[in-house]
Order: C-alpha cells, then structure tokens, then sequence
C-alpha cells in the first residue's frame, strides 16, 4: 500500500512537470476573434521558458501585434487558454501584473519635459509602498547603467534621440523588474546601430523576452526560438536556423533566404532578398 502511494504520488508530480514544462508562459489553443466574427488569431499553442528570447515574425497583418495584446491583457483571447507561472493569467490582477510583466512599445506618450531618471523611476511606480526608497534608487541606477543612460539620467526625454529614447525606454521597463519583457516592434525608426545594441541590452538582461520583430535579420542574434506566424496561424516555432529557413520564408514572406559565413568569426548570417526574376 505503502508502495502504491508513493508511485501514485510521483506520477502526480511527473505529470505536473509534464503539463508546465518549467514554462513560465503557456499559450493553449489561443484564439482571439473580433467582435465582427472576424478570426485575428486561431489555435495558437506556444511556451516560453525563464531566460528565452522568443521572436515573433510574420508579414503585415498576420496577427503579430494581436498577439502581444492578448499578453499584455489589452485584448481577451475569445478560445484556448493563456497560463503565466501554471497560473491562468486572466486571474493576476493590474498590480500583479505591473510587477511581473513588462512592454516596450515603439513608442509612448511620456511627457518631453520628464527628465530621463524621472522616466525611469516611473518603472517602480507598481512597487510603492512595499520596497523601500533606497531599494527604488539602487533598481533605477542600475537600469540606467545596463542601458548606457547614466550620463543622460537629467536630459528632457524631448530632447533625446530615437535610439536615446528608446534606450531610456528599456531602462524603465527593467527597473520594473519584471519576469517577462514584451517588445513591440522596438526598433522601428532606429538606425542599424541602435537597433542591434537595444536587442543585445535585452538578451544580455537574462530575463524571458517575447519581441514583435519586422526586420529578419534582427531576428537570429536575438532569439532562441523563432514563432512564424500567417494569416493568425502559428506555421513554425523553432531555433532560428530552422524557421529562417527558406521552406518557412519563402512560402510565409516570398522571399528567398540563405546562409554565408561571417568573414571573420565565421559565425552564420542569414540573408533575405526577394526572389531574382528572370528577363
């Protein structure tokens, strides 16, 4: 009898770890349908695990964006199921979620006047009252050192760059200190340069990252795995080599993708170009 409990309980625990997988997000047959009947997102089954950097991609209109809103809770998924750490995430109320989830748009309505370290404080605004001041100050100051703002910490946010900007940006979603970082096509206006360093900023944090990308060849430094999405299905979730393979962009993108070696690491690159057409 005593044998039989033990087994029945050990199968209990194994199927707990089944079911979640160590994710700290699950998304279960999600579907999302507007109030016109029409479909956005349908069947939609992914996981992401703590520390993964997951990139979405897929053409204009394919239901990119519609996802991330139902992550960050601003649309409702009409069908399937959405879990954060094995917890329904329709049950985390606002505060919860403020402290546990963070999103960087392309852009926001802060005022000009805001100096950058008052920017970046308002990232603890879900922690008043419960960490202390000093606490507030040492996250602030280290957001701003991870992101390379120090310097500009009493610059007017008018009078930033876009790439500043968008740094700053960064800086006060991690001093929010969240668990998942949602970016929304954050490199949109930006310049190769400060494109590259913010995704690196994101990926060297550590932390679960989901980014909306339009530009593929962002996508491959940045992601551990890759969520190709058309026509709001879910085609192909993979490590980058395999979803920027040209049997998943040609058909999804009509382009044409192949890989060369980095001259000097000889690390792959991943080059898209539209297809040559003869005559």
């Amino acid at each position: 009898m005593l044998c039989y409990n033990i087994s029945f309980v050990w199968g209990c625990i194994l199927l707990s770890i089944d079911s979640h997988g160590g994710a700290l997000l699950q998304l279960q047959r999600l579907g999302y349908t507007t109030g016109c009947g029409k479909p956005l997102l349908s069947d939609i089954n992914l996981d992401l695990r703590p520390a993964e950097c997951l990139a979405i991609i897929g053409p204009n209109g394919s239901g990119k964006s519609t996802l991330l809103r139902t992550l960050t809770g601003e649309l409702t998924p009409t069908s399937g199921d959405l879990y954060f750490d094995g917890r329904p995430l329709s049950q985390l109320s606002r505060l919860q979620r403020a402290r546990t989830i963070a999103l960087l748009a392309q852009s926001d309505s802060a005022h000009p006047q805001l100096s950058v370290s008052e920017y970046v404080e308002l990232g603890r605004l879900p922690y008043q009252g419960r960490d202390s001041a000093q606490r507030h100050r040492q996250l602030v100051e280290h957001a701003l050192t991870e992101t390379g703002m120090r310097g500009l910490r009493h610059q007017r946010l008018g009078r930033l760059s876009g790439g500043e900007r968008q740094r700053a940006a960064l800086a006060r979603a991690f001093a929010q200190t969240p668990q998942l970082l949602l970016l929304d096509e954050p490199t949109n206006h930006l310049d190769p340069l400060a494109r590259a360093s913010l995704l690196n900023w994101v990926k060297r944090k550590g932390i679960a990252a989901i980014a909306v990308l339009h530009d593929l060849a962002l996508v491959a430094p940045f992601a551990d795995r890759v969520a190709v999405i058309e026509r709001g299905r879910l085609v192909r979730c993979d490590i980058p080599s395999r979803a920027l393979a040209a049997d998943c962009i040609n058909p999804v993108f009509g382009l044409d993708s192949f890989v060369i070696a980095h001259p000097h690491t000889g690390q792959p690159l991943h080059i898209f170009e539209a297809p040559q057409r003869a005559g």
